[in-house]
This record gives C-alpha cells, sequence and structure tokens, in this order.
C-alpha cells in the first residue's frame, strides 16, 4: 500500500525504496512495489512528454489528465493493497520485472 499511495507525494522513489527493501521477502509486495513502479515510470514519462508538448501548446491539455489520473490510480492501487488484491495499472508500460 505504502508503494501506491506514496507515488503520490515522491513519485517513483517511494516505490523503489519499497521494491529495493522488500523483493526478496515478500512476493506480494515485490510484485504491488513492482507495478506502483512501473506506473510511476510511466507517468513521469507521460509528464516529460506533456512539458515537450507545452511548446506547441498542447502539452497544457495533458496536465489535468496525467495529474488527476496518476492519483486516482494511485489510490485504486493502494486500496485493492491493502484488501490483499494484486492490483494492476491500466497503462502502465511494465519496464521493471
Amino acid at each position: 500500500m505504502l508503494a501506491h499511495l506514496g507515488g503520490i507525494v515522491l513519485g517513483f522513489i517511494a516505490p523503489l525504496v519499497v521494491w529495493i527493501m522488500y523483493k526478496d521477502r515478500d512476493e506480494f509486495v515485490k510484485d504491488q512495489s513492482q507495478e506502483a513502479l512501473n506506473f510511476q515510470i510511466t507517468l513521469a514519462i507521460g509528464w516529460v512528454v506533456a512539458v515537450v508538448l507545452s511548446f506547441v501548446a498542447i502539452g497544457f491539455l495533458l496536465y489535468p489528465v496525467l495529474w488527476i489520473g496518476g492519483l486516482i490510480l494511485s489510490i485504486m492501487g493502494g486500496m485493492a493493497a491493502n484488501r490483499g488484491e494484486r492490483y494492476r495499472y491500466p497503462f502502465a508500460l511494465r519496464l521493471i520485472s
């Protein structure tokens, strides 16, 4: 749960720390921190694209979508992890496996 919700404030740092610390201890925590890390990396890529597109005045439209989408999906992931369910983020690139 900390990996999902920590991403709201700390970006990819919180899931990265949880993944590094617990990847050899608990399979569920490893899976969920890995999923949260992949989502935060995907979100960071989205922010970079939005900033680049801001130079042609399109990227500003992506800012609220990325912010609200990241917030809602991270909360949904945290709630699912709290219930003991595995959560898969839609649209997340699976870069860390």
